[in-house]
């Protein structure tokens, strides 16, 4: 061997040793299995942080007062702006702490899945500039998460325009995501900065583009057919600065819909859907595991929960035996036990959701109804206390539930 092909040689060895050490480092997918970085096969056992970067009115209690646009614009009126912008950044500072992240993992969870409502990640006079809180508080969370090795995966939860088109997207009633071009732009910026921010970072898992597409009360026929082509026009940005972490691709009609998907298109592909009020029957899942086992693609169920602790336990345990990663919703929520933790409903908290309920279409109606400003003032302050994990109740028997301590 002469010198020069000595030398190339070495070189050689030494970019694949490099590249492949850097490979080891995440977790990645082969078949239908999700591996470590050491390389053994990995069973993910997550818990949603849903409520946090994206708050849902029934976790407040409010029925009519759904989605964060209205929870935000009812607070507005109860306190004014910059009391309820001071009530909104203490919120986001106790509602997920260090020590709720310490606790998830000491419970027996290996992971974390991470709902975000995209308006924390842009300016809100120009979507297309990708800035914001939403950064600060994920890197906060990851960063946790890292210390305390537990995986996280990135959930769009509340796309621009909307990709649900209800409450939970924190749209206006419609799923205008696939038919508005700037809207679709401003998607793929956000993953785009959320790659380039995390793609050398092994605890995150990957990127979860858009929590359950599409609701079944819309054109189906219309839309179902656009969804693939924005995740490939998302997955293509992504590629573009991060080819380390996986991709989670959810079905239409609340992630159940699989029919939309043809072949997987990229190589660190896994395929999600989300099931709650079912049966607990392998028929419920069947159309997931025929899809797996067709393209040889890994699942993950991206949410459930909401029922009995019997049902969790059952529909947990199918999962495991269909040898299906799971990540149950939700970690925190007022005065309920589904759910890890439960936050004690504060003193008088009657009286904000009567006004959540109450006639506001107007300026005199707004005035009628609203309760006075130093009545509702500690009743808010309570709600903060009660949200810090020191005073928040666990609840032994969904855990037992999932099968963890």
């Amino acid at each position: 061997m002469t010198k020069s092909s000595s030398t190339k040689a070495f070189l050689f060895i030494l970019i694949f040793l490099t590249s492949s050490s850097n490979f080891a480092q995440f977790v990645t997918v082969k078949g239908k299995e999700f591996y470590s970085s050491d390389g053994k096969p990995l069973f993910l056992k997550g818990i949603n942080l849903g409520n946090w970067l994206l708050p849902e009115g029934y976790m407040f209690k409010f029925q009519k007062t759904s989605s964060p646009r209205l929870i935000f614009e009812m607070v507005n009126q109860l306190v004014g702006e910059d009391e309820a912008r001071k009530f909104w950044n203490a919120f986001y500072d106790e509602y997920i702490t260090h020590e709720d992240i310490k606790f998830i993992k000491a419970a027996g969870f290996n992971s974390i899945r991470l709902p975000f409502n995209y308006k924390l990640f842009v300016n809100p006079n120009d979507h297309l500039k990708i800035e914001g809180k939403g950064f600060e508080l994920i890197d906060r969370c990851v960063k946790w998460c890292k210390e305390k090795n537990l995986y996280v995966i990135f959930d769009m939860h509340g796309a621009p325009g909307g990709q649900t088109g209800d409450n939970i997207d924190d749209s206006y009633g419609y799923p205008f995501l696939y038919e508005d071009e700037d809207a679709q732009q401003t998607t793929i910026l956000i993953w785009k900065k959320i790659a380039e921010i995390y793609k050398d970072e092994p605890i995150v898992i990957g990127y979860d583009l858009l929590n359950e597409p599409i609701a079944h009360y819309f054109d189906k026929d219309k839309l179902n057919p656009l969804l693939v082509p924005l995740f490939k026009k998302i997955t293509k940005s992504i590629r573009e600065v991060d080819n380390n972490h996986i991709i989670f691709f959810g079905g239409a009609q609340w992630n159940s819909n699989f029919s939309v998907f043809a072949e997987p298109f990229d190589d660190k592909a896994v395929y999600t859907f989300h099931k709650y009020w079912t049966d607990t029957t392998q028929s419920v899942i069947q159309e997931y595991v025929d899809y797996s086992n067709k393209y040889n693609v890994p699942l993950w169920m991206g949410e459930s929960g909401e029922n009995t602790n019997e049902w969790i336990t059952s529909f947990r345990k199918l999962l495991e035996v269909n040898n299906i990663s799971w990540c149950f919703w939700p970690y925190k929520k007022m005065d309920a036990p589904s759910n890890v933790v439960s936050v004690s409903k504060p003193n008088n908290w009657d009286l904000i959701l009567k006004y959540s309920e109450a006639d506001r279409s107007s300026y005199s109606s707004i005035r009628e109804n609203r309760p006075d400003i130093n009545i509702i003032r500690p009743i808010l302050a309570e709600y903060l206390e009660n949200i810090k994990f020191k005073n928040c109740i666990i609840n032994s028997d969904y855990l037992k539930a999932l099968g963890l301590k």
